[in-house]
């Protein structure tokens, strides 16, 4: 990976603004680009430990403001963006936005966020993934990414340890679900099948591991021949390295949707759901109601039946574990113990099916409508509209600074663009003589949105704009990052050290101007939770070694 070259060797050269959040949201850079704080608390000891040298920002409403102005004006310019973050181990809610400077309608200007997206619909497809993009309304063709293995059906994505891993349903009898990584261009390298059942359903990291549900999946539910492989799923698989995976259990059958299942099953045949809530392991069965929590070993503990119904995505908001469901389940928050307080149904809606954080609001996709529905509180949602004459929202994902979302029955693709409006950003699905197509999930990963299809199989990408990821977990506690804007790519930093870059591209494409305030701990994913000190906007591209020195330094000054 190529370096960026600095101008400077001086830390306070060419700041435009410099917050240091010592007890008050002053610009330090001698810009006057002072900031309003919304209920921020600037007493948090910093990196250095100090009091009084850092901000907690509470992931629901706390955010800074900083107005517009001539300094923040980045055009087509380099420029750098330095802050150090501490994030909790346990998190009851997603990072979210760390600063952006974006207007959503014209599509313009930067977003860095940490990203997490769970309730995709199956799956948790980013766990703390450093996200930084700049755009002046591009967007690219769709390139095909092609087919992991026999996969009729791209069930589930997670990004781990820098790749994009993959869960599929295979047809024949004579194969298995399996986990494939993706190695480039079209190519995909076998992780193996953690279990006999035609599929892996879901996928999800925890504790710094990759996790994967299996499932005899029932392909008729999407007008489909039934598979010949009637091996029952319904384990938890950690992965081992290679293609070898360790069993952590089954999900007990309890409440079965279809009665003669308690005759038929020892245990629930498929996992529909995996999501990390206050430090543990939670997941879903296909044909069971019922929450389960990981205990450890081969031991699930029951977590109760949100609605007396199937449930659907598992996702994680605002101090809360929520789940959706089917057959008028709607959408619940989980309590305590085996208790759910009911949010809602959306409309007349029989399926919930996803869950996106999106501008700090929580949003789901719907059947047979083929809506999204935004939470307003209590039992209310308002209806933010159709995605053209598609009857189901299932893939959710908040990407450079707008939502997309997959849908059935034509596997297209649309961008929310507000107030109702749905754009058409691409079908991915050609298949011909089926009734239905899904883009069923979808994932972040080396800068670009990766979304995974039935009944072809296939996964495609796209960028909007450019953007640099960490494809890693940010660890939890007082870590540094920079995300630099150099001549021909962007480039980020974690704790000194270059760790991702964009593609290469001609900056006079990117004018991301615009009069829209600079917002430090919130953007277009959420409000940030966790706290950050010395947040530094240069006019120009850090160094390598800069990077190093701002890390090193571990920044002490006296408010």
């Amino acid at each position: 990976m190529s370096a960026i070259t600095g101008q400077a060797n001086n830390p306070d050269v060419g700041l435009a603004g410099h917050w240091k959040l010592h007890g008050d949201c002053n610009d330090y850079s001698g810009n006057d680009n002072h900031g309003e704080s919304h209920g921020v608390d600037l007493s948090i000891a910093g990196p250095d430990g100090r009091p009084n040298t850092a901000a907690r920002f509470d992931g629901r409403h706390a955010y800074i403001e900083v107005p517009s102005s001539r300094s923040l004006s980045l055009g087509t310019a380099d420029f750098s963006i330095s802050a150090w973050t501490n994030t909790d181990s346990e998190l009851d809610d997603v990072i979210g936005d760390i600063a952006s400077k974006y207007d959503p309608d014209a599509r313009q200007g930067f977003n860095f966020n940490v990203k997490h997206h769970a309730g995709m619909p199956s799956c948790t497809s980013n766990y703390r993934n450093v996200h930084f993009g700049i755009d002046n309304a591009h967007l690219s063709s769709w390139q095909d990414c092609g087919r992991p293995g026999e996969a009729i059906f791209v069930c589930a994505m997670a990004v781990h340890n820098g790749e994009l891993y993959t869960g599929t349903y295979e047809y024949d009898a004579a194969h298995a679900g399996h986990v494939y990584r993706y190695a480039g261009h079209t190519n995909w390298e076998d992780c193996g099948s953690p279990d006999k059942s035609n599929a892996v359903t879901t996928l999800a990291v925890y504790n710094g591991e990759l996790y994967a549900g299996s499932a005899r999946l029932r392909a008729e539910g999407s007008a489909l021949p039934g598979s010949p492989n009637r091996n029952l799923g319904g384990h938890v698989y950690r992965h081992a390295g290679g293609k070898e995976w360790i069993d952590c259990g089954t999900l007990p059958l309890r409440e079965p949707i279809r009665p003669e299942l308690s005759l038929e099953l020892p245990h629930t045949d498929s996992v529909d759901g995996l999501v990390v809530f206050r430090g543990e392991l939670y997941a879903v069965p296909s044909h069971s109601s019922g929450v389960f929590k990981w205990d450890g070993g081969s031991t699930w503990s029951y977590c109760g039946i949100p609605g007396n119904q199937r449930p659907m995505a598992l996702g994680v908001w605002n101090g809360s574990l929520y789940c959706t469901g089917n057959g008028g389940a709607g959408v619940w928050r989980y309590v305590e113990n085996t208790t759910w307080e009911d949010c809602g149904q959306p409309g007349d809606e029989s399926q919930i099916y996803s869950i996106a954080l999106y501008q700090g609001e929580m949003y789901v996709g719907s059947w047979p409508s083929g809506s999204v529905w935004r939470y307003q509180g209590g039992k209310q949602w308002l209806n933010c509209g159709q995605l053209g004459e598609e009857k189901e929202v299932m893939a959710m994902a908040i990407y450079n600074g707008k939502l997309y979302c997959g849908t059935l029955p034509l596997a297209q693709v649309y961008r929310y663009d507000g107030d109702g409006t749905w754009t058409l950003v691409g079908r991915l699905d050609h298949t011909p003589d089926v009734t239905y197509r899904r883009v069923w999930t979808m994932a972040v990963c080396q800068g670009r949105l990766f979304a995974g299809t039935l009944p072809s199989g296939h996964v495609y990408s796209m960028e909007a704009g450019k953007s640099a990821t960490i494809d890693y977990e940010l660890p939890p506690g007082w870590h540094h990052l920079v995300a630099v804007k150099g001549p021909d790519r962007l480039q980020l930093y974690l704790d000194g050290k270059s760790v991702a870059a964009s593609a290469s591209f001609d900056p006079a494409q990117y004018d991301i101007t615009t009069d829209q305030p600079l917002k430090i701990g919130f953007g277009a994913h959420d409000y940030f939770n966790g706290c950050l000190s010395d947040v530094r906007l240069y006019n120009r591209a850090v160094s390598d070694s800069e990077a190093k020195a701002l890390f090193e330094s571990r920044y002490v000054s006296s408010p």
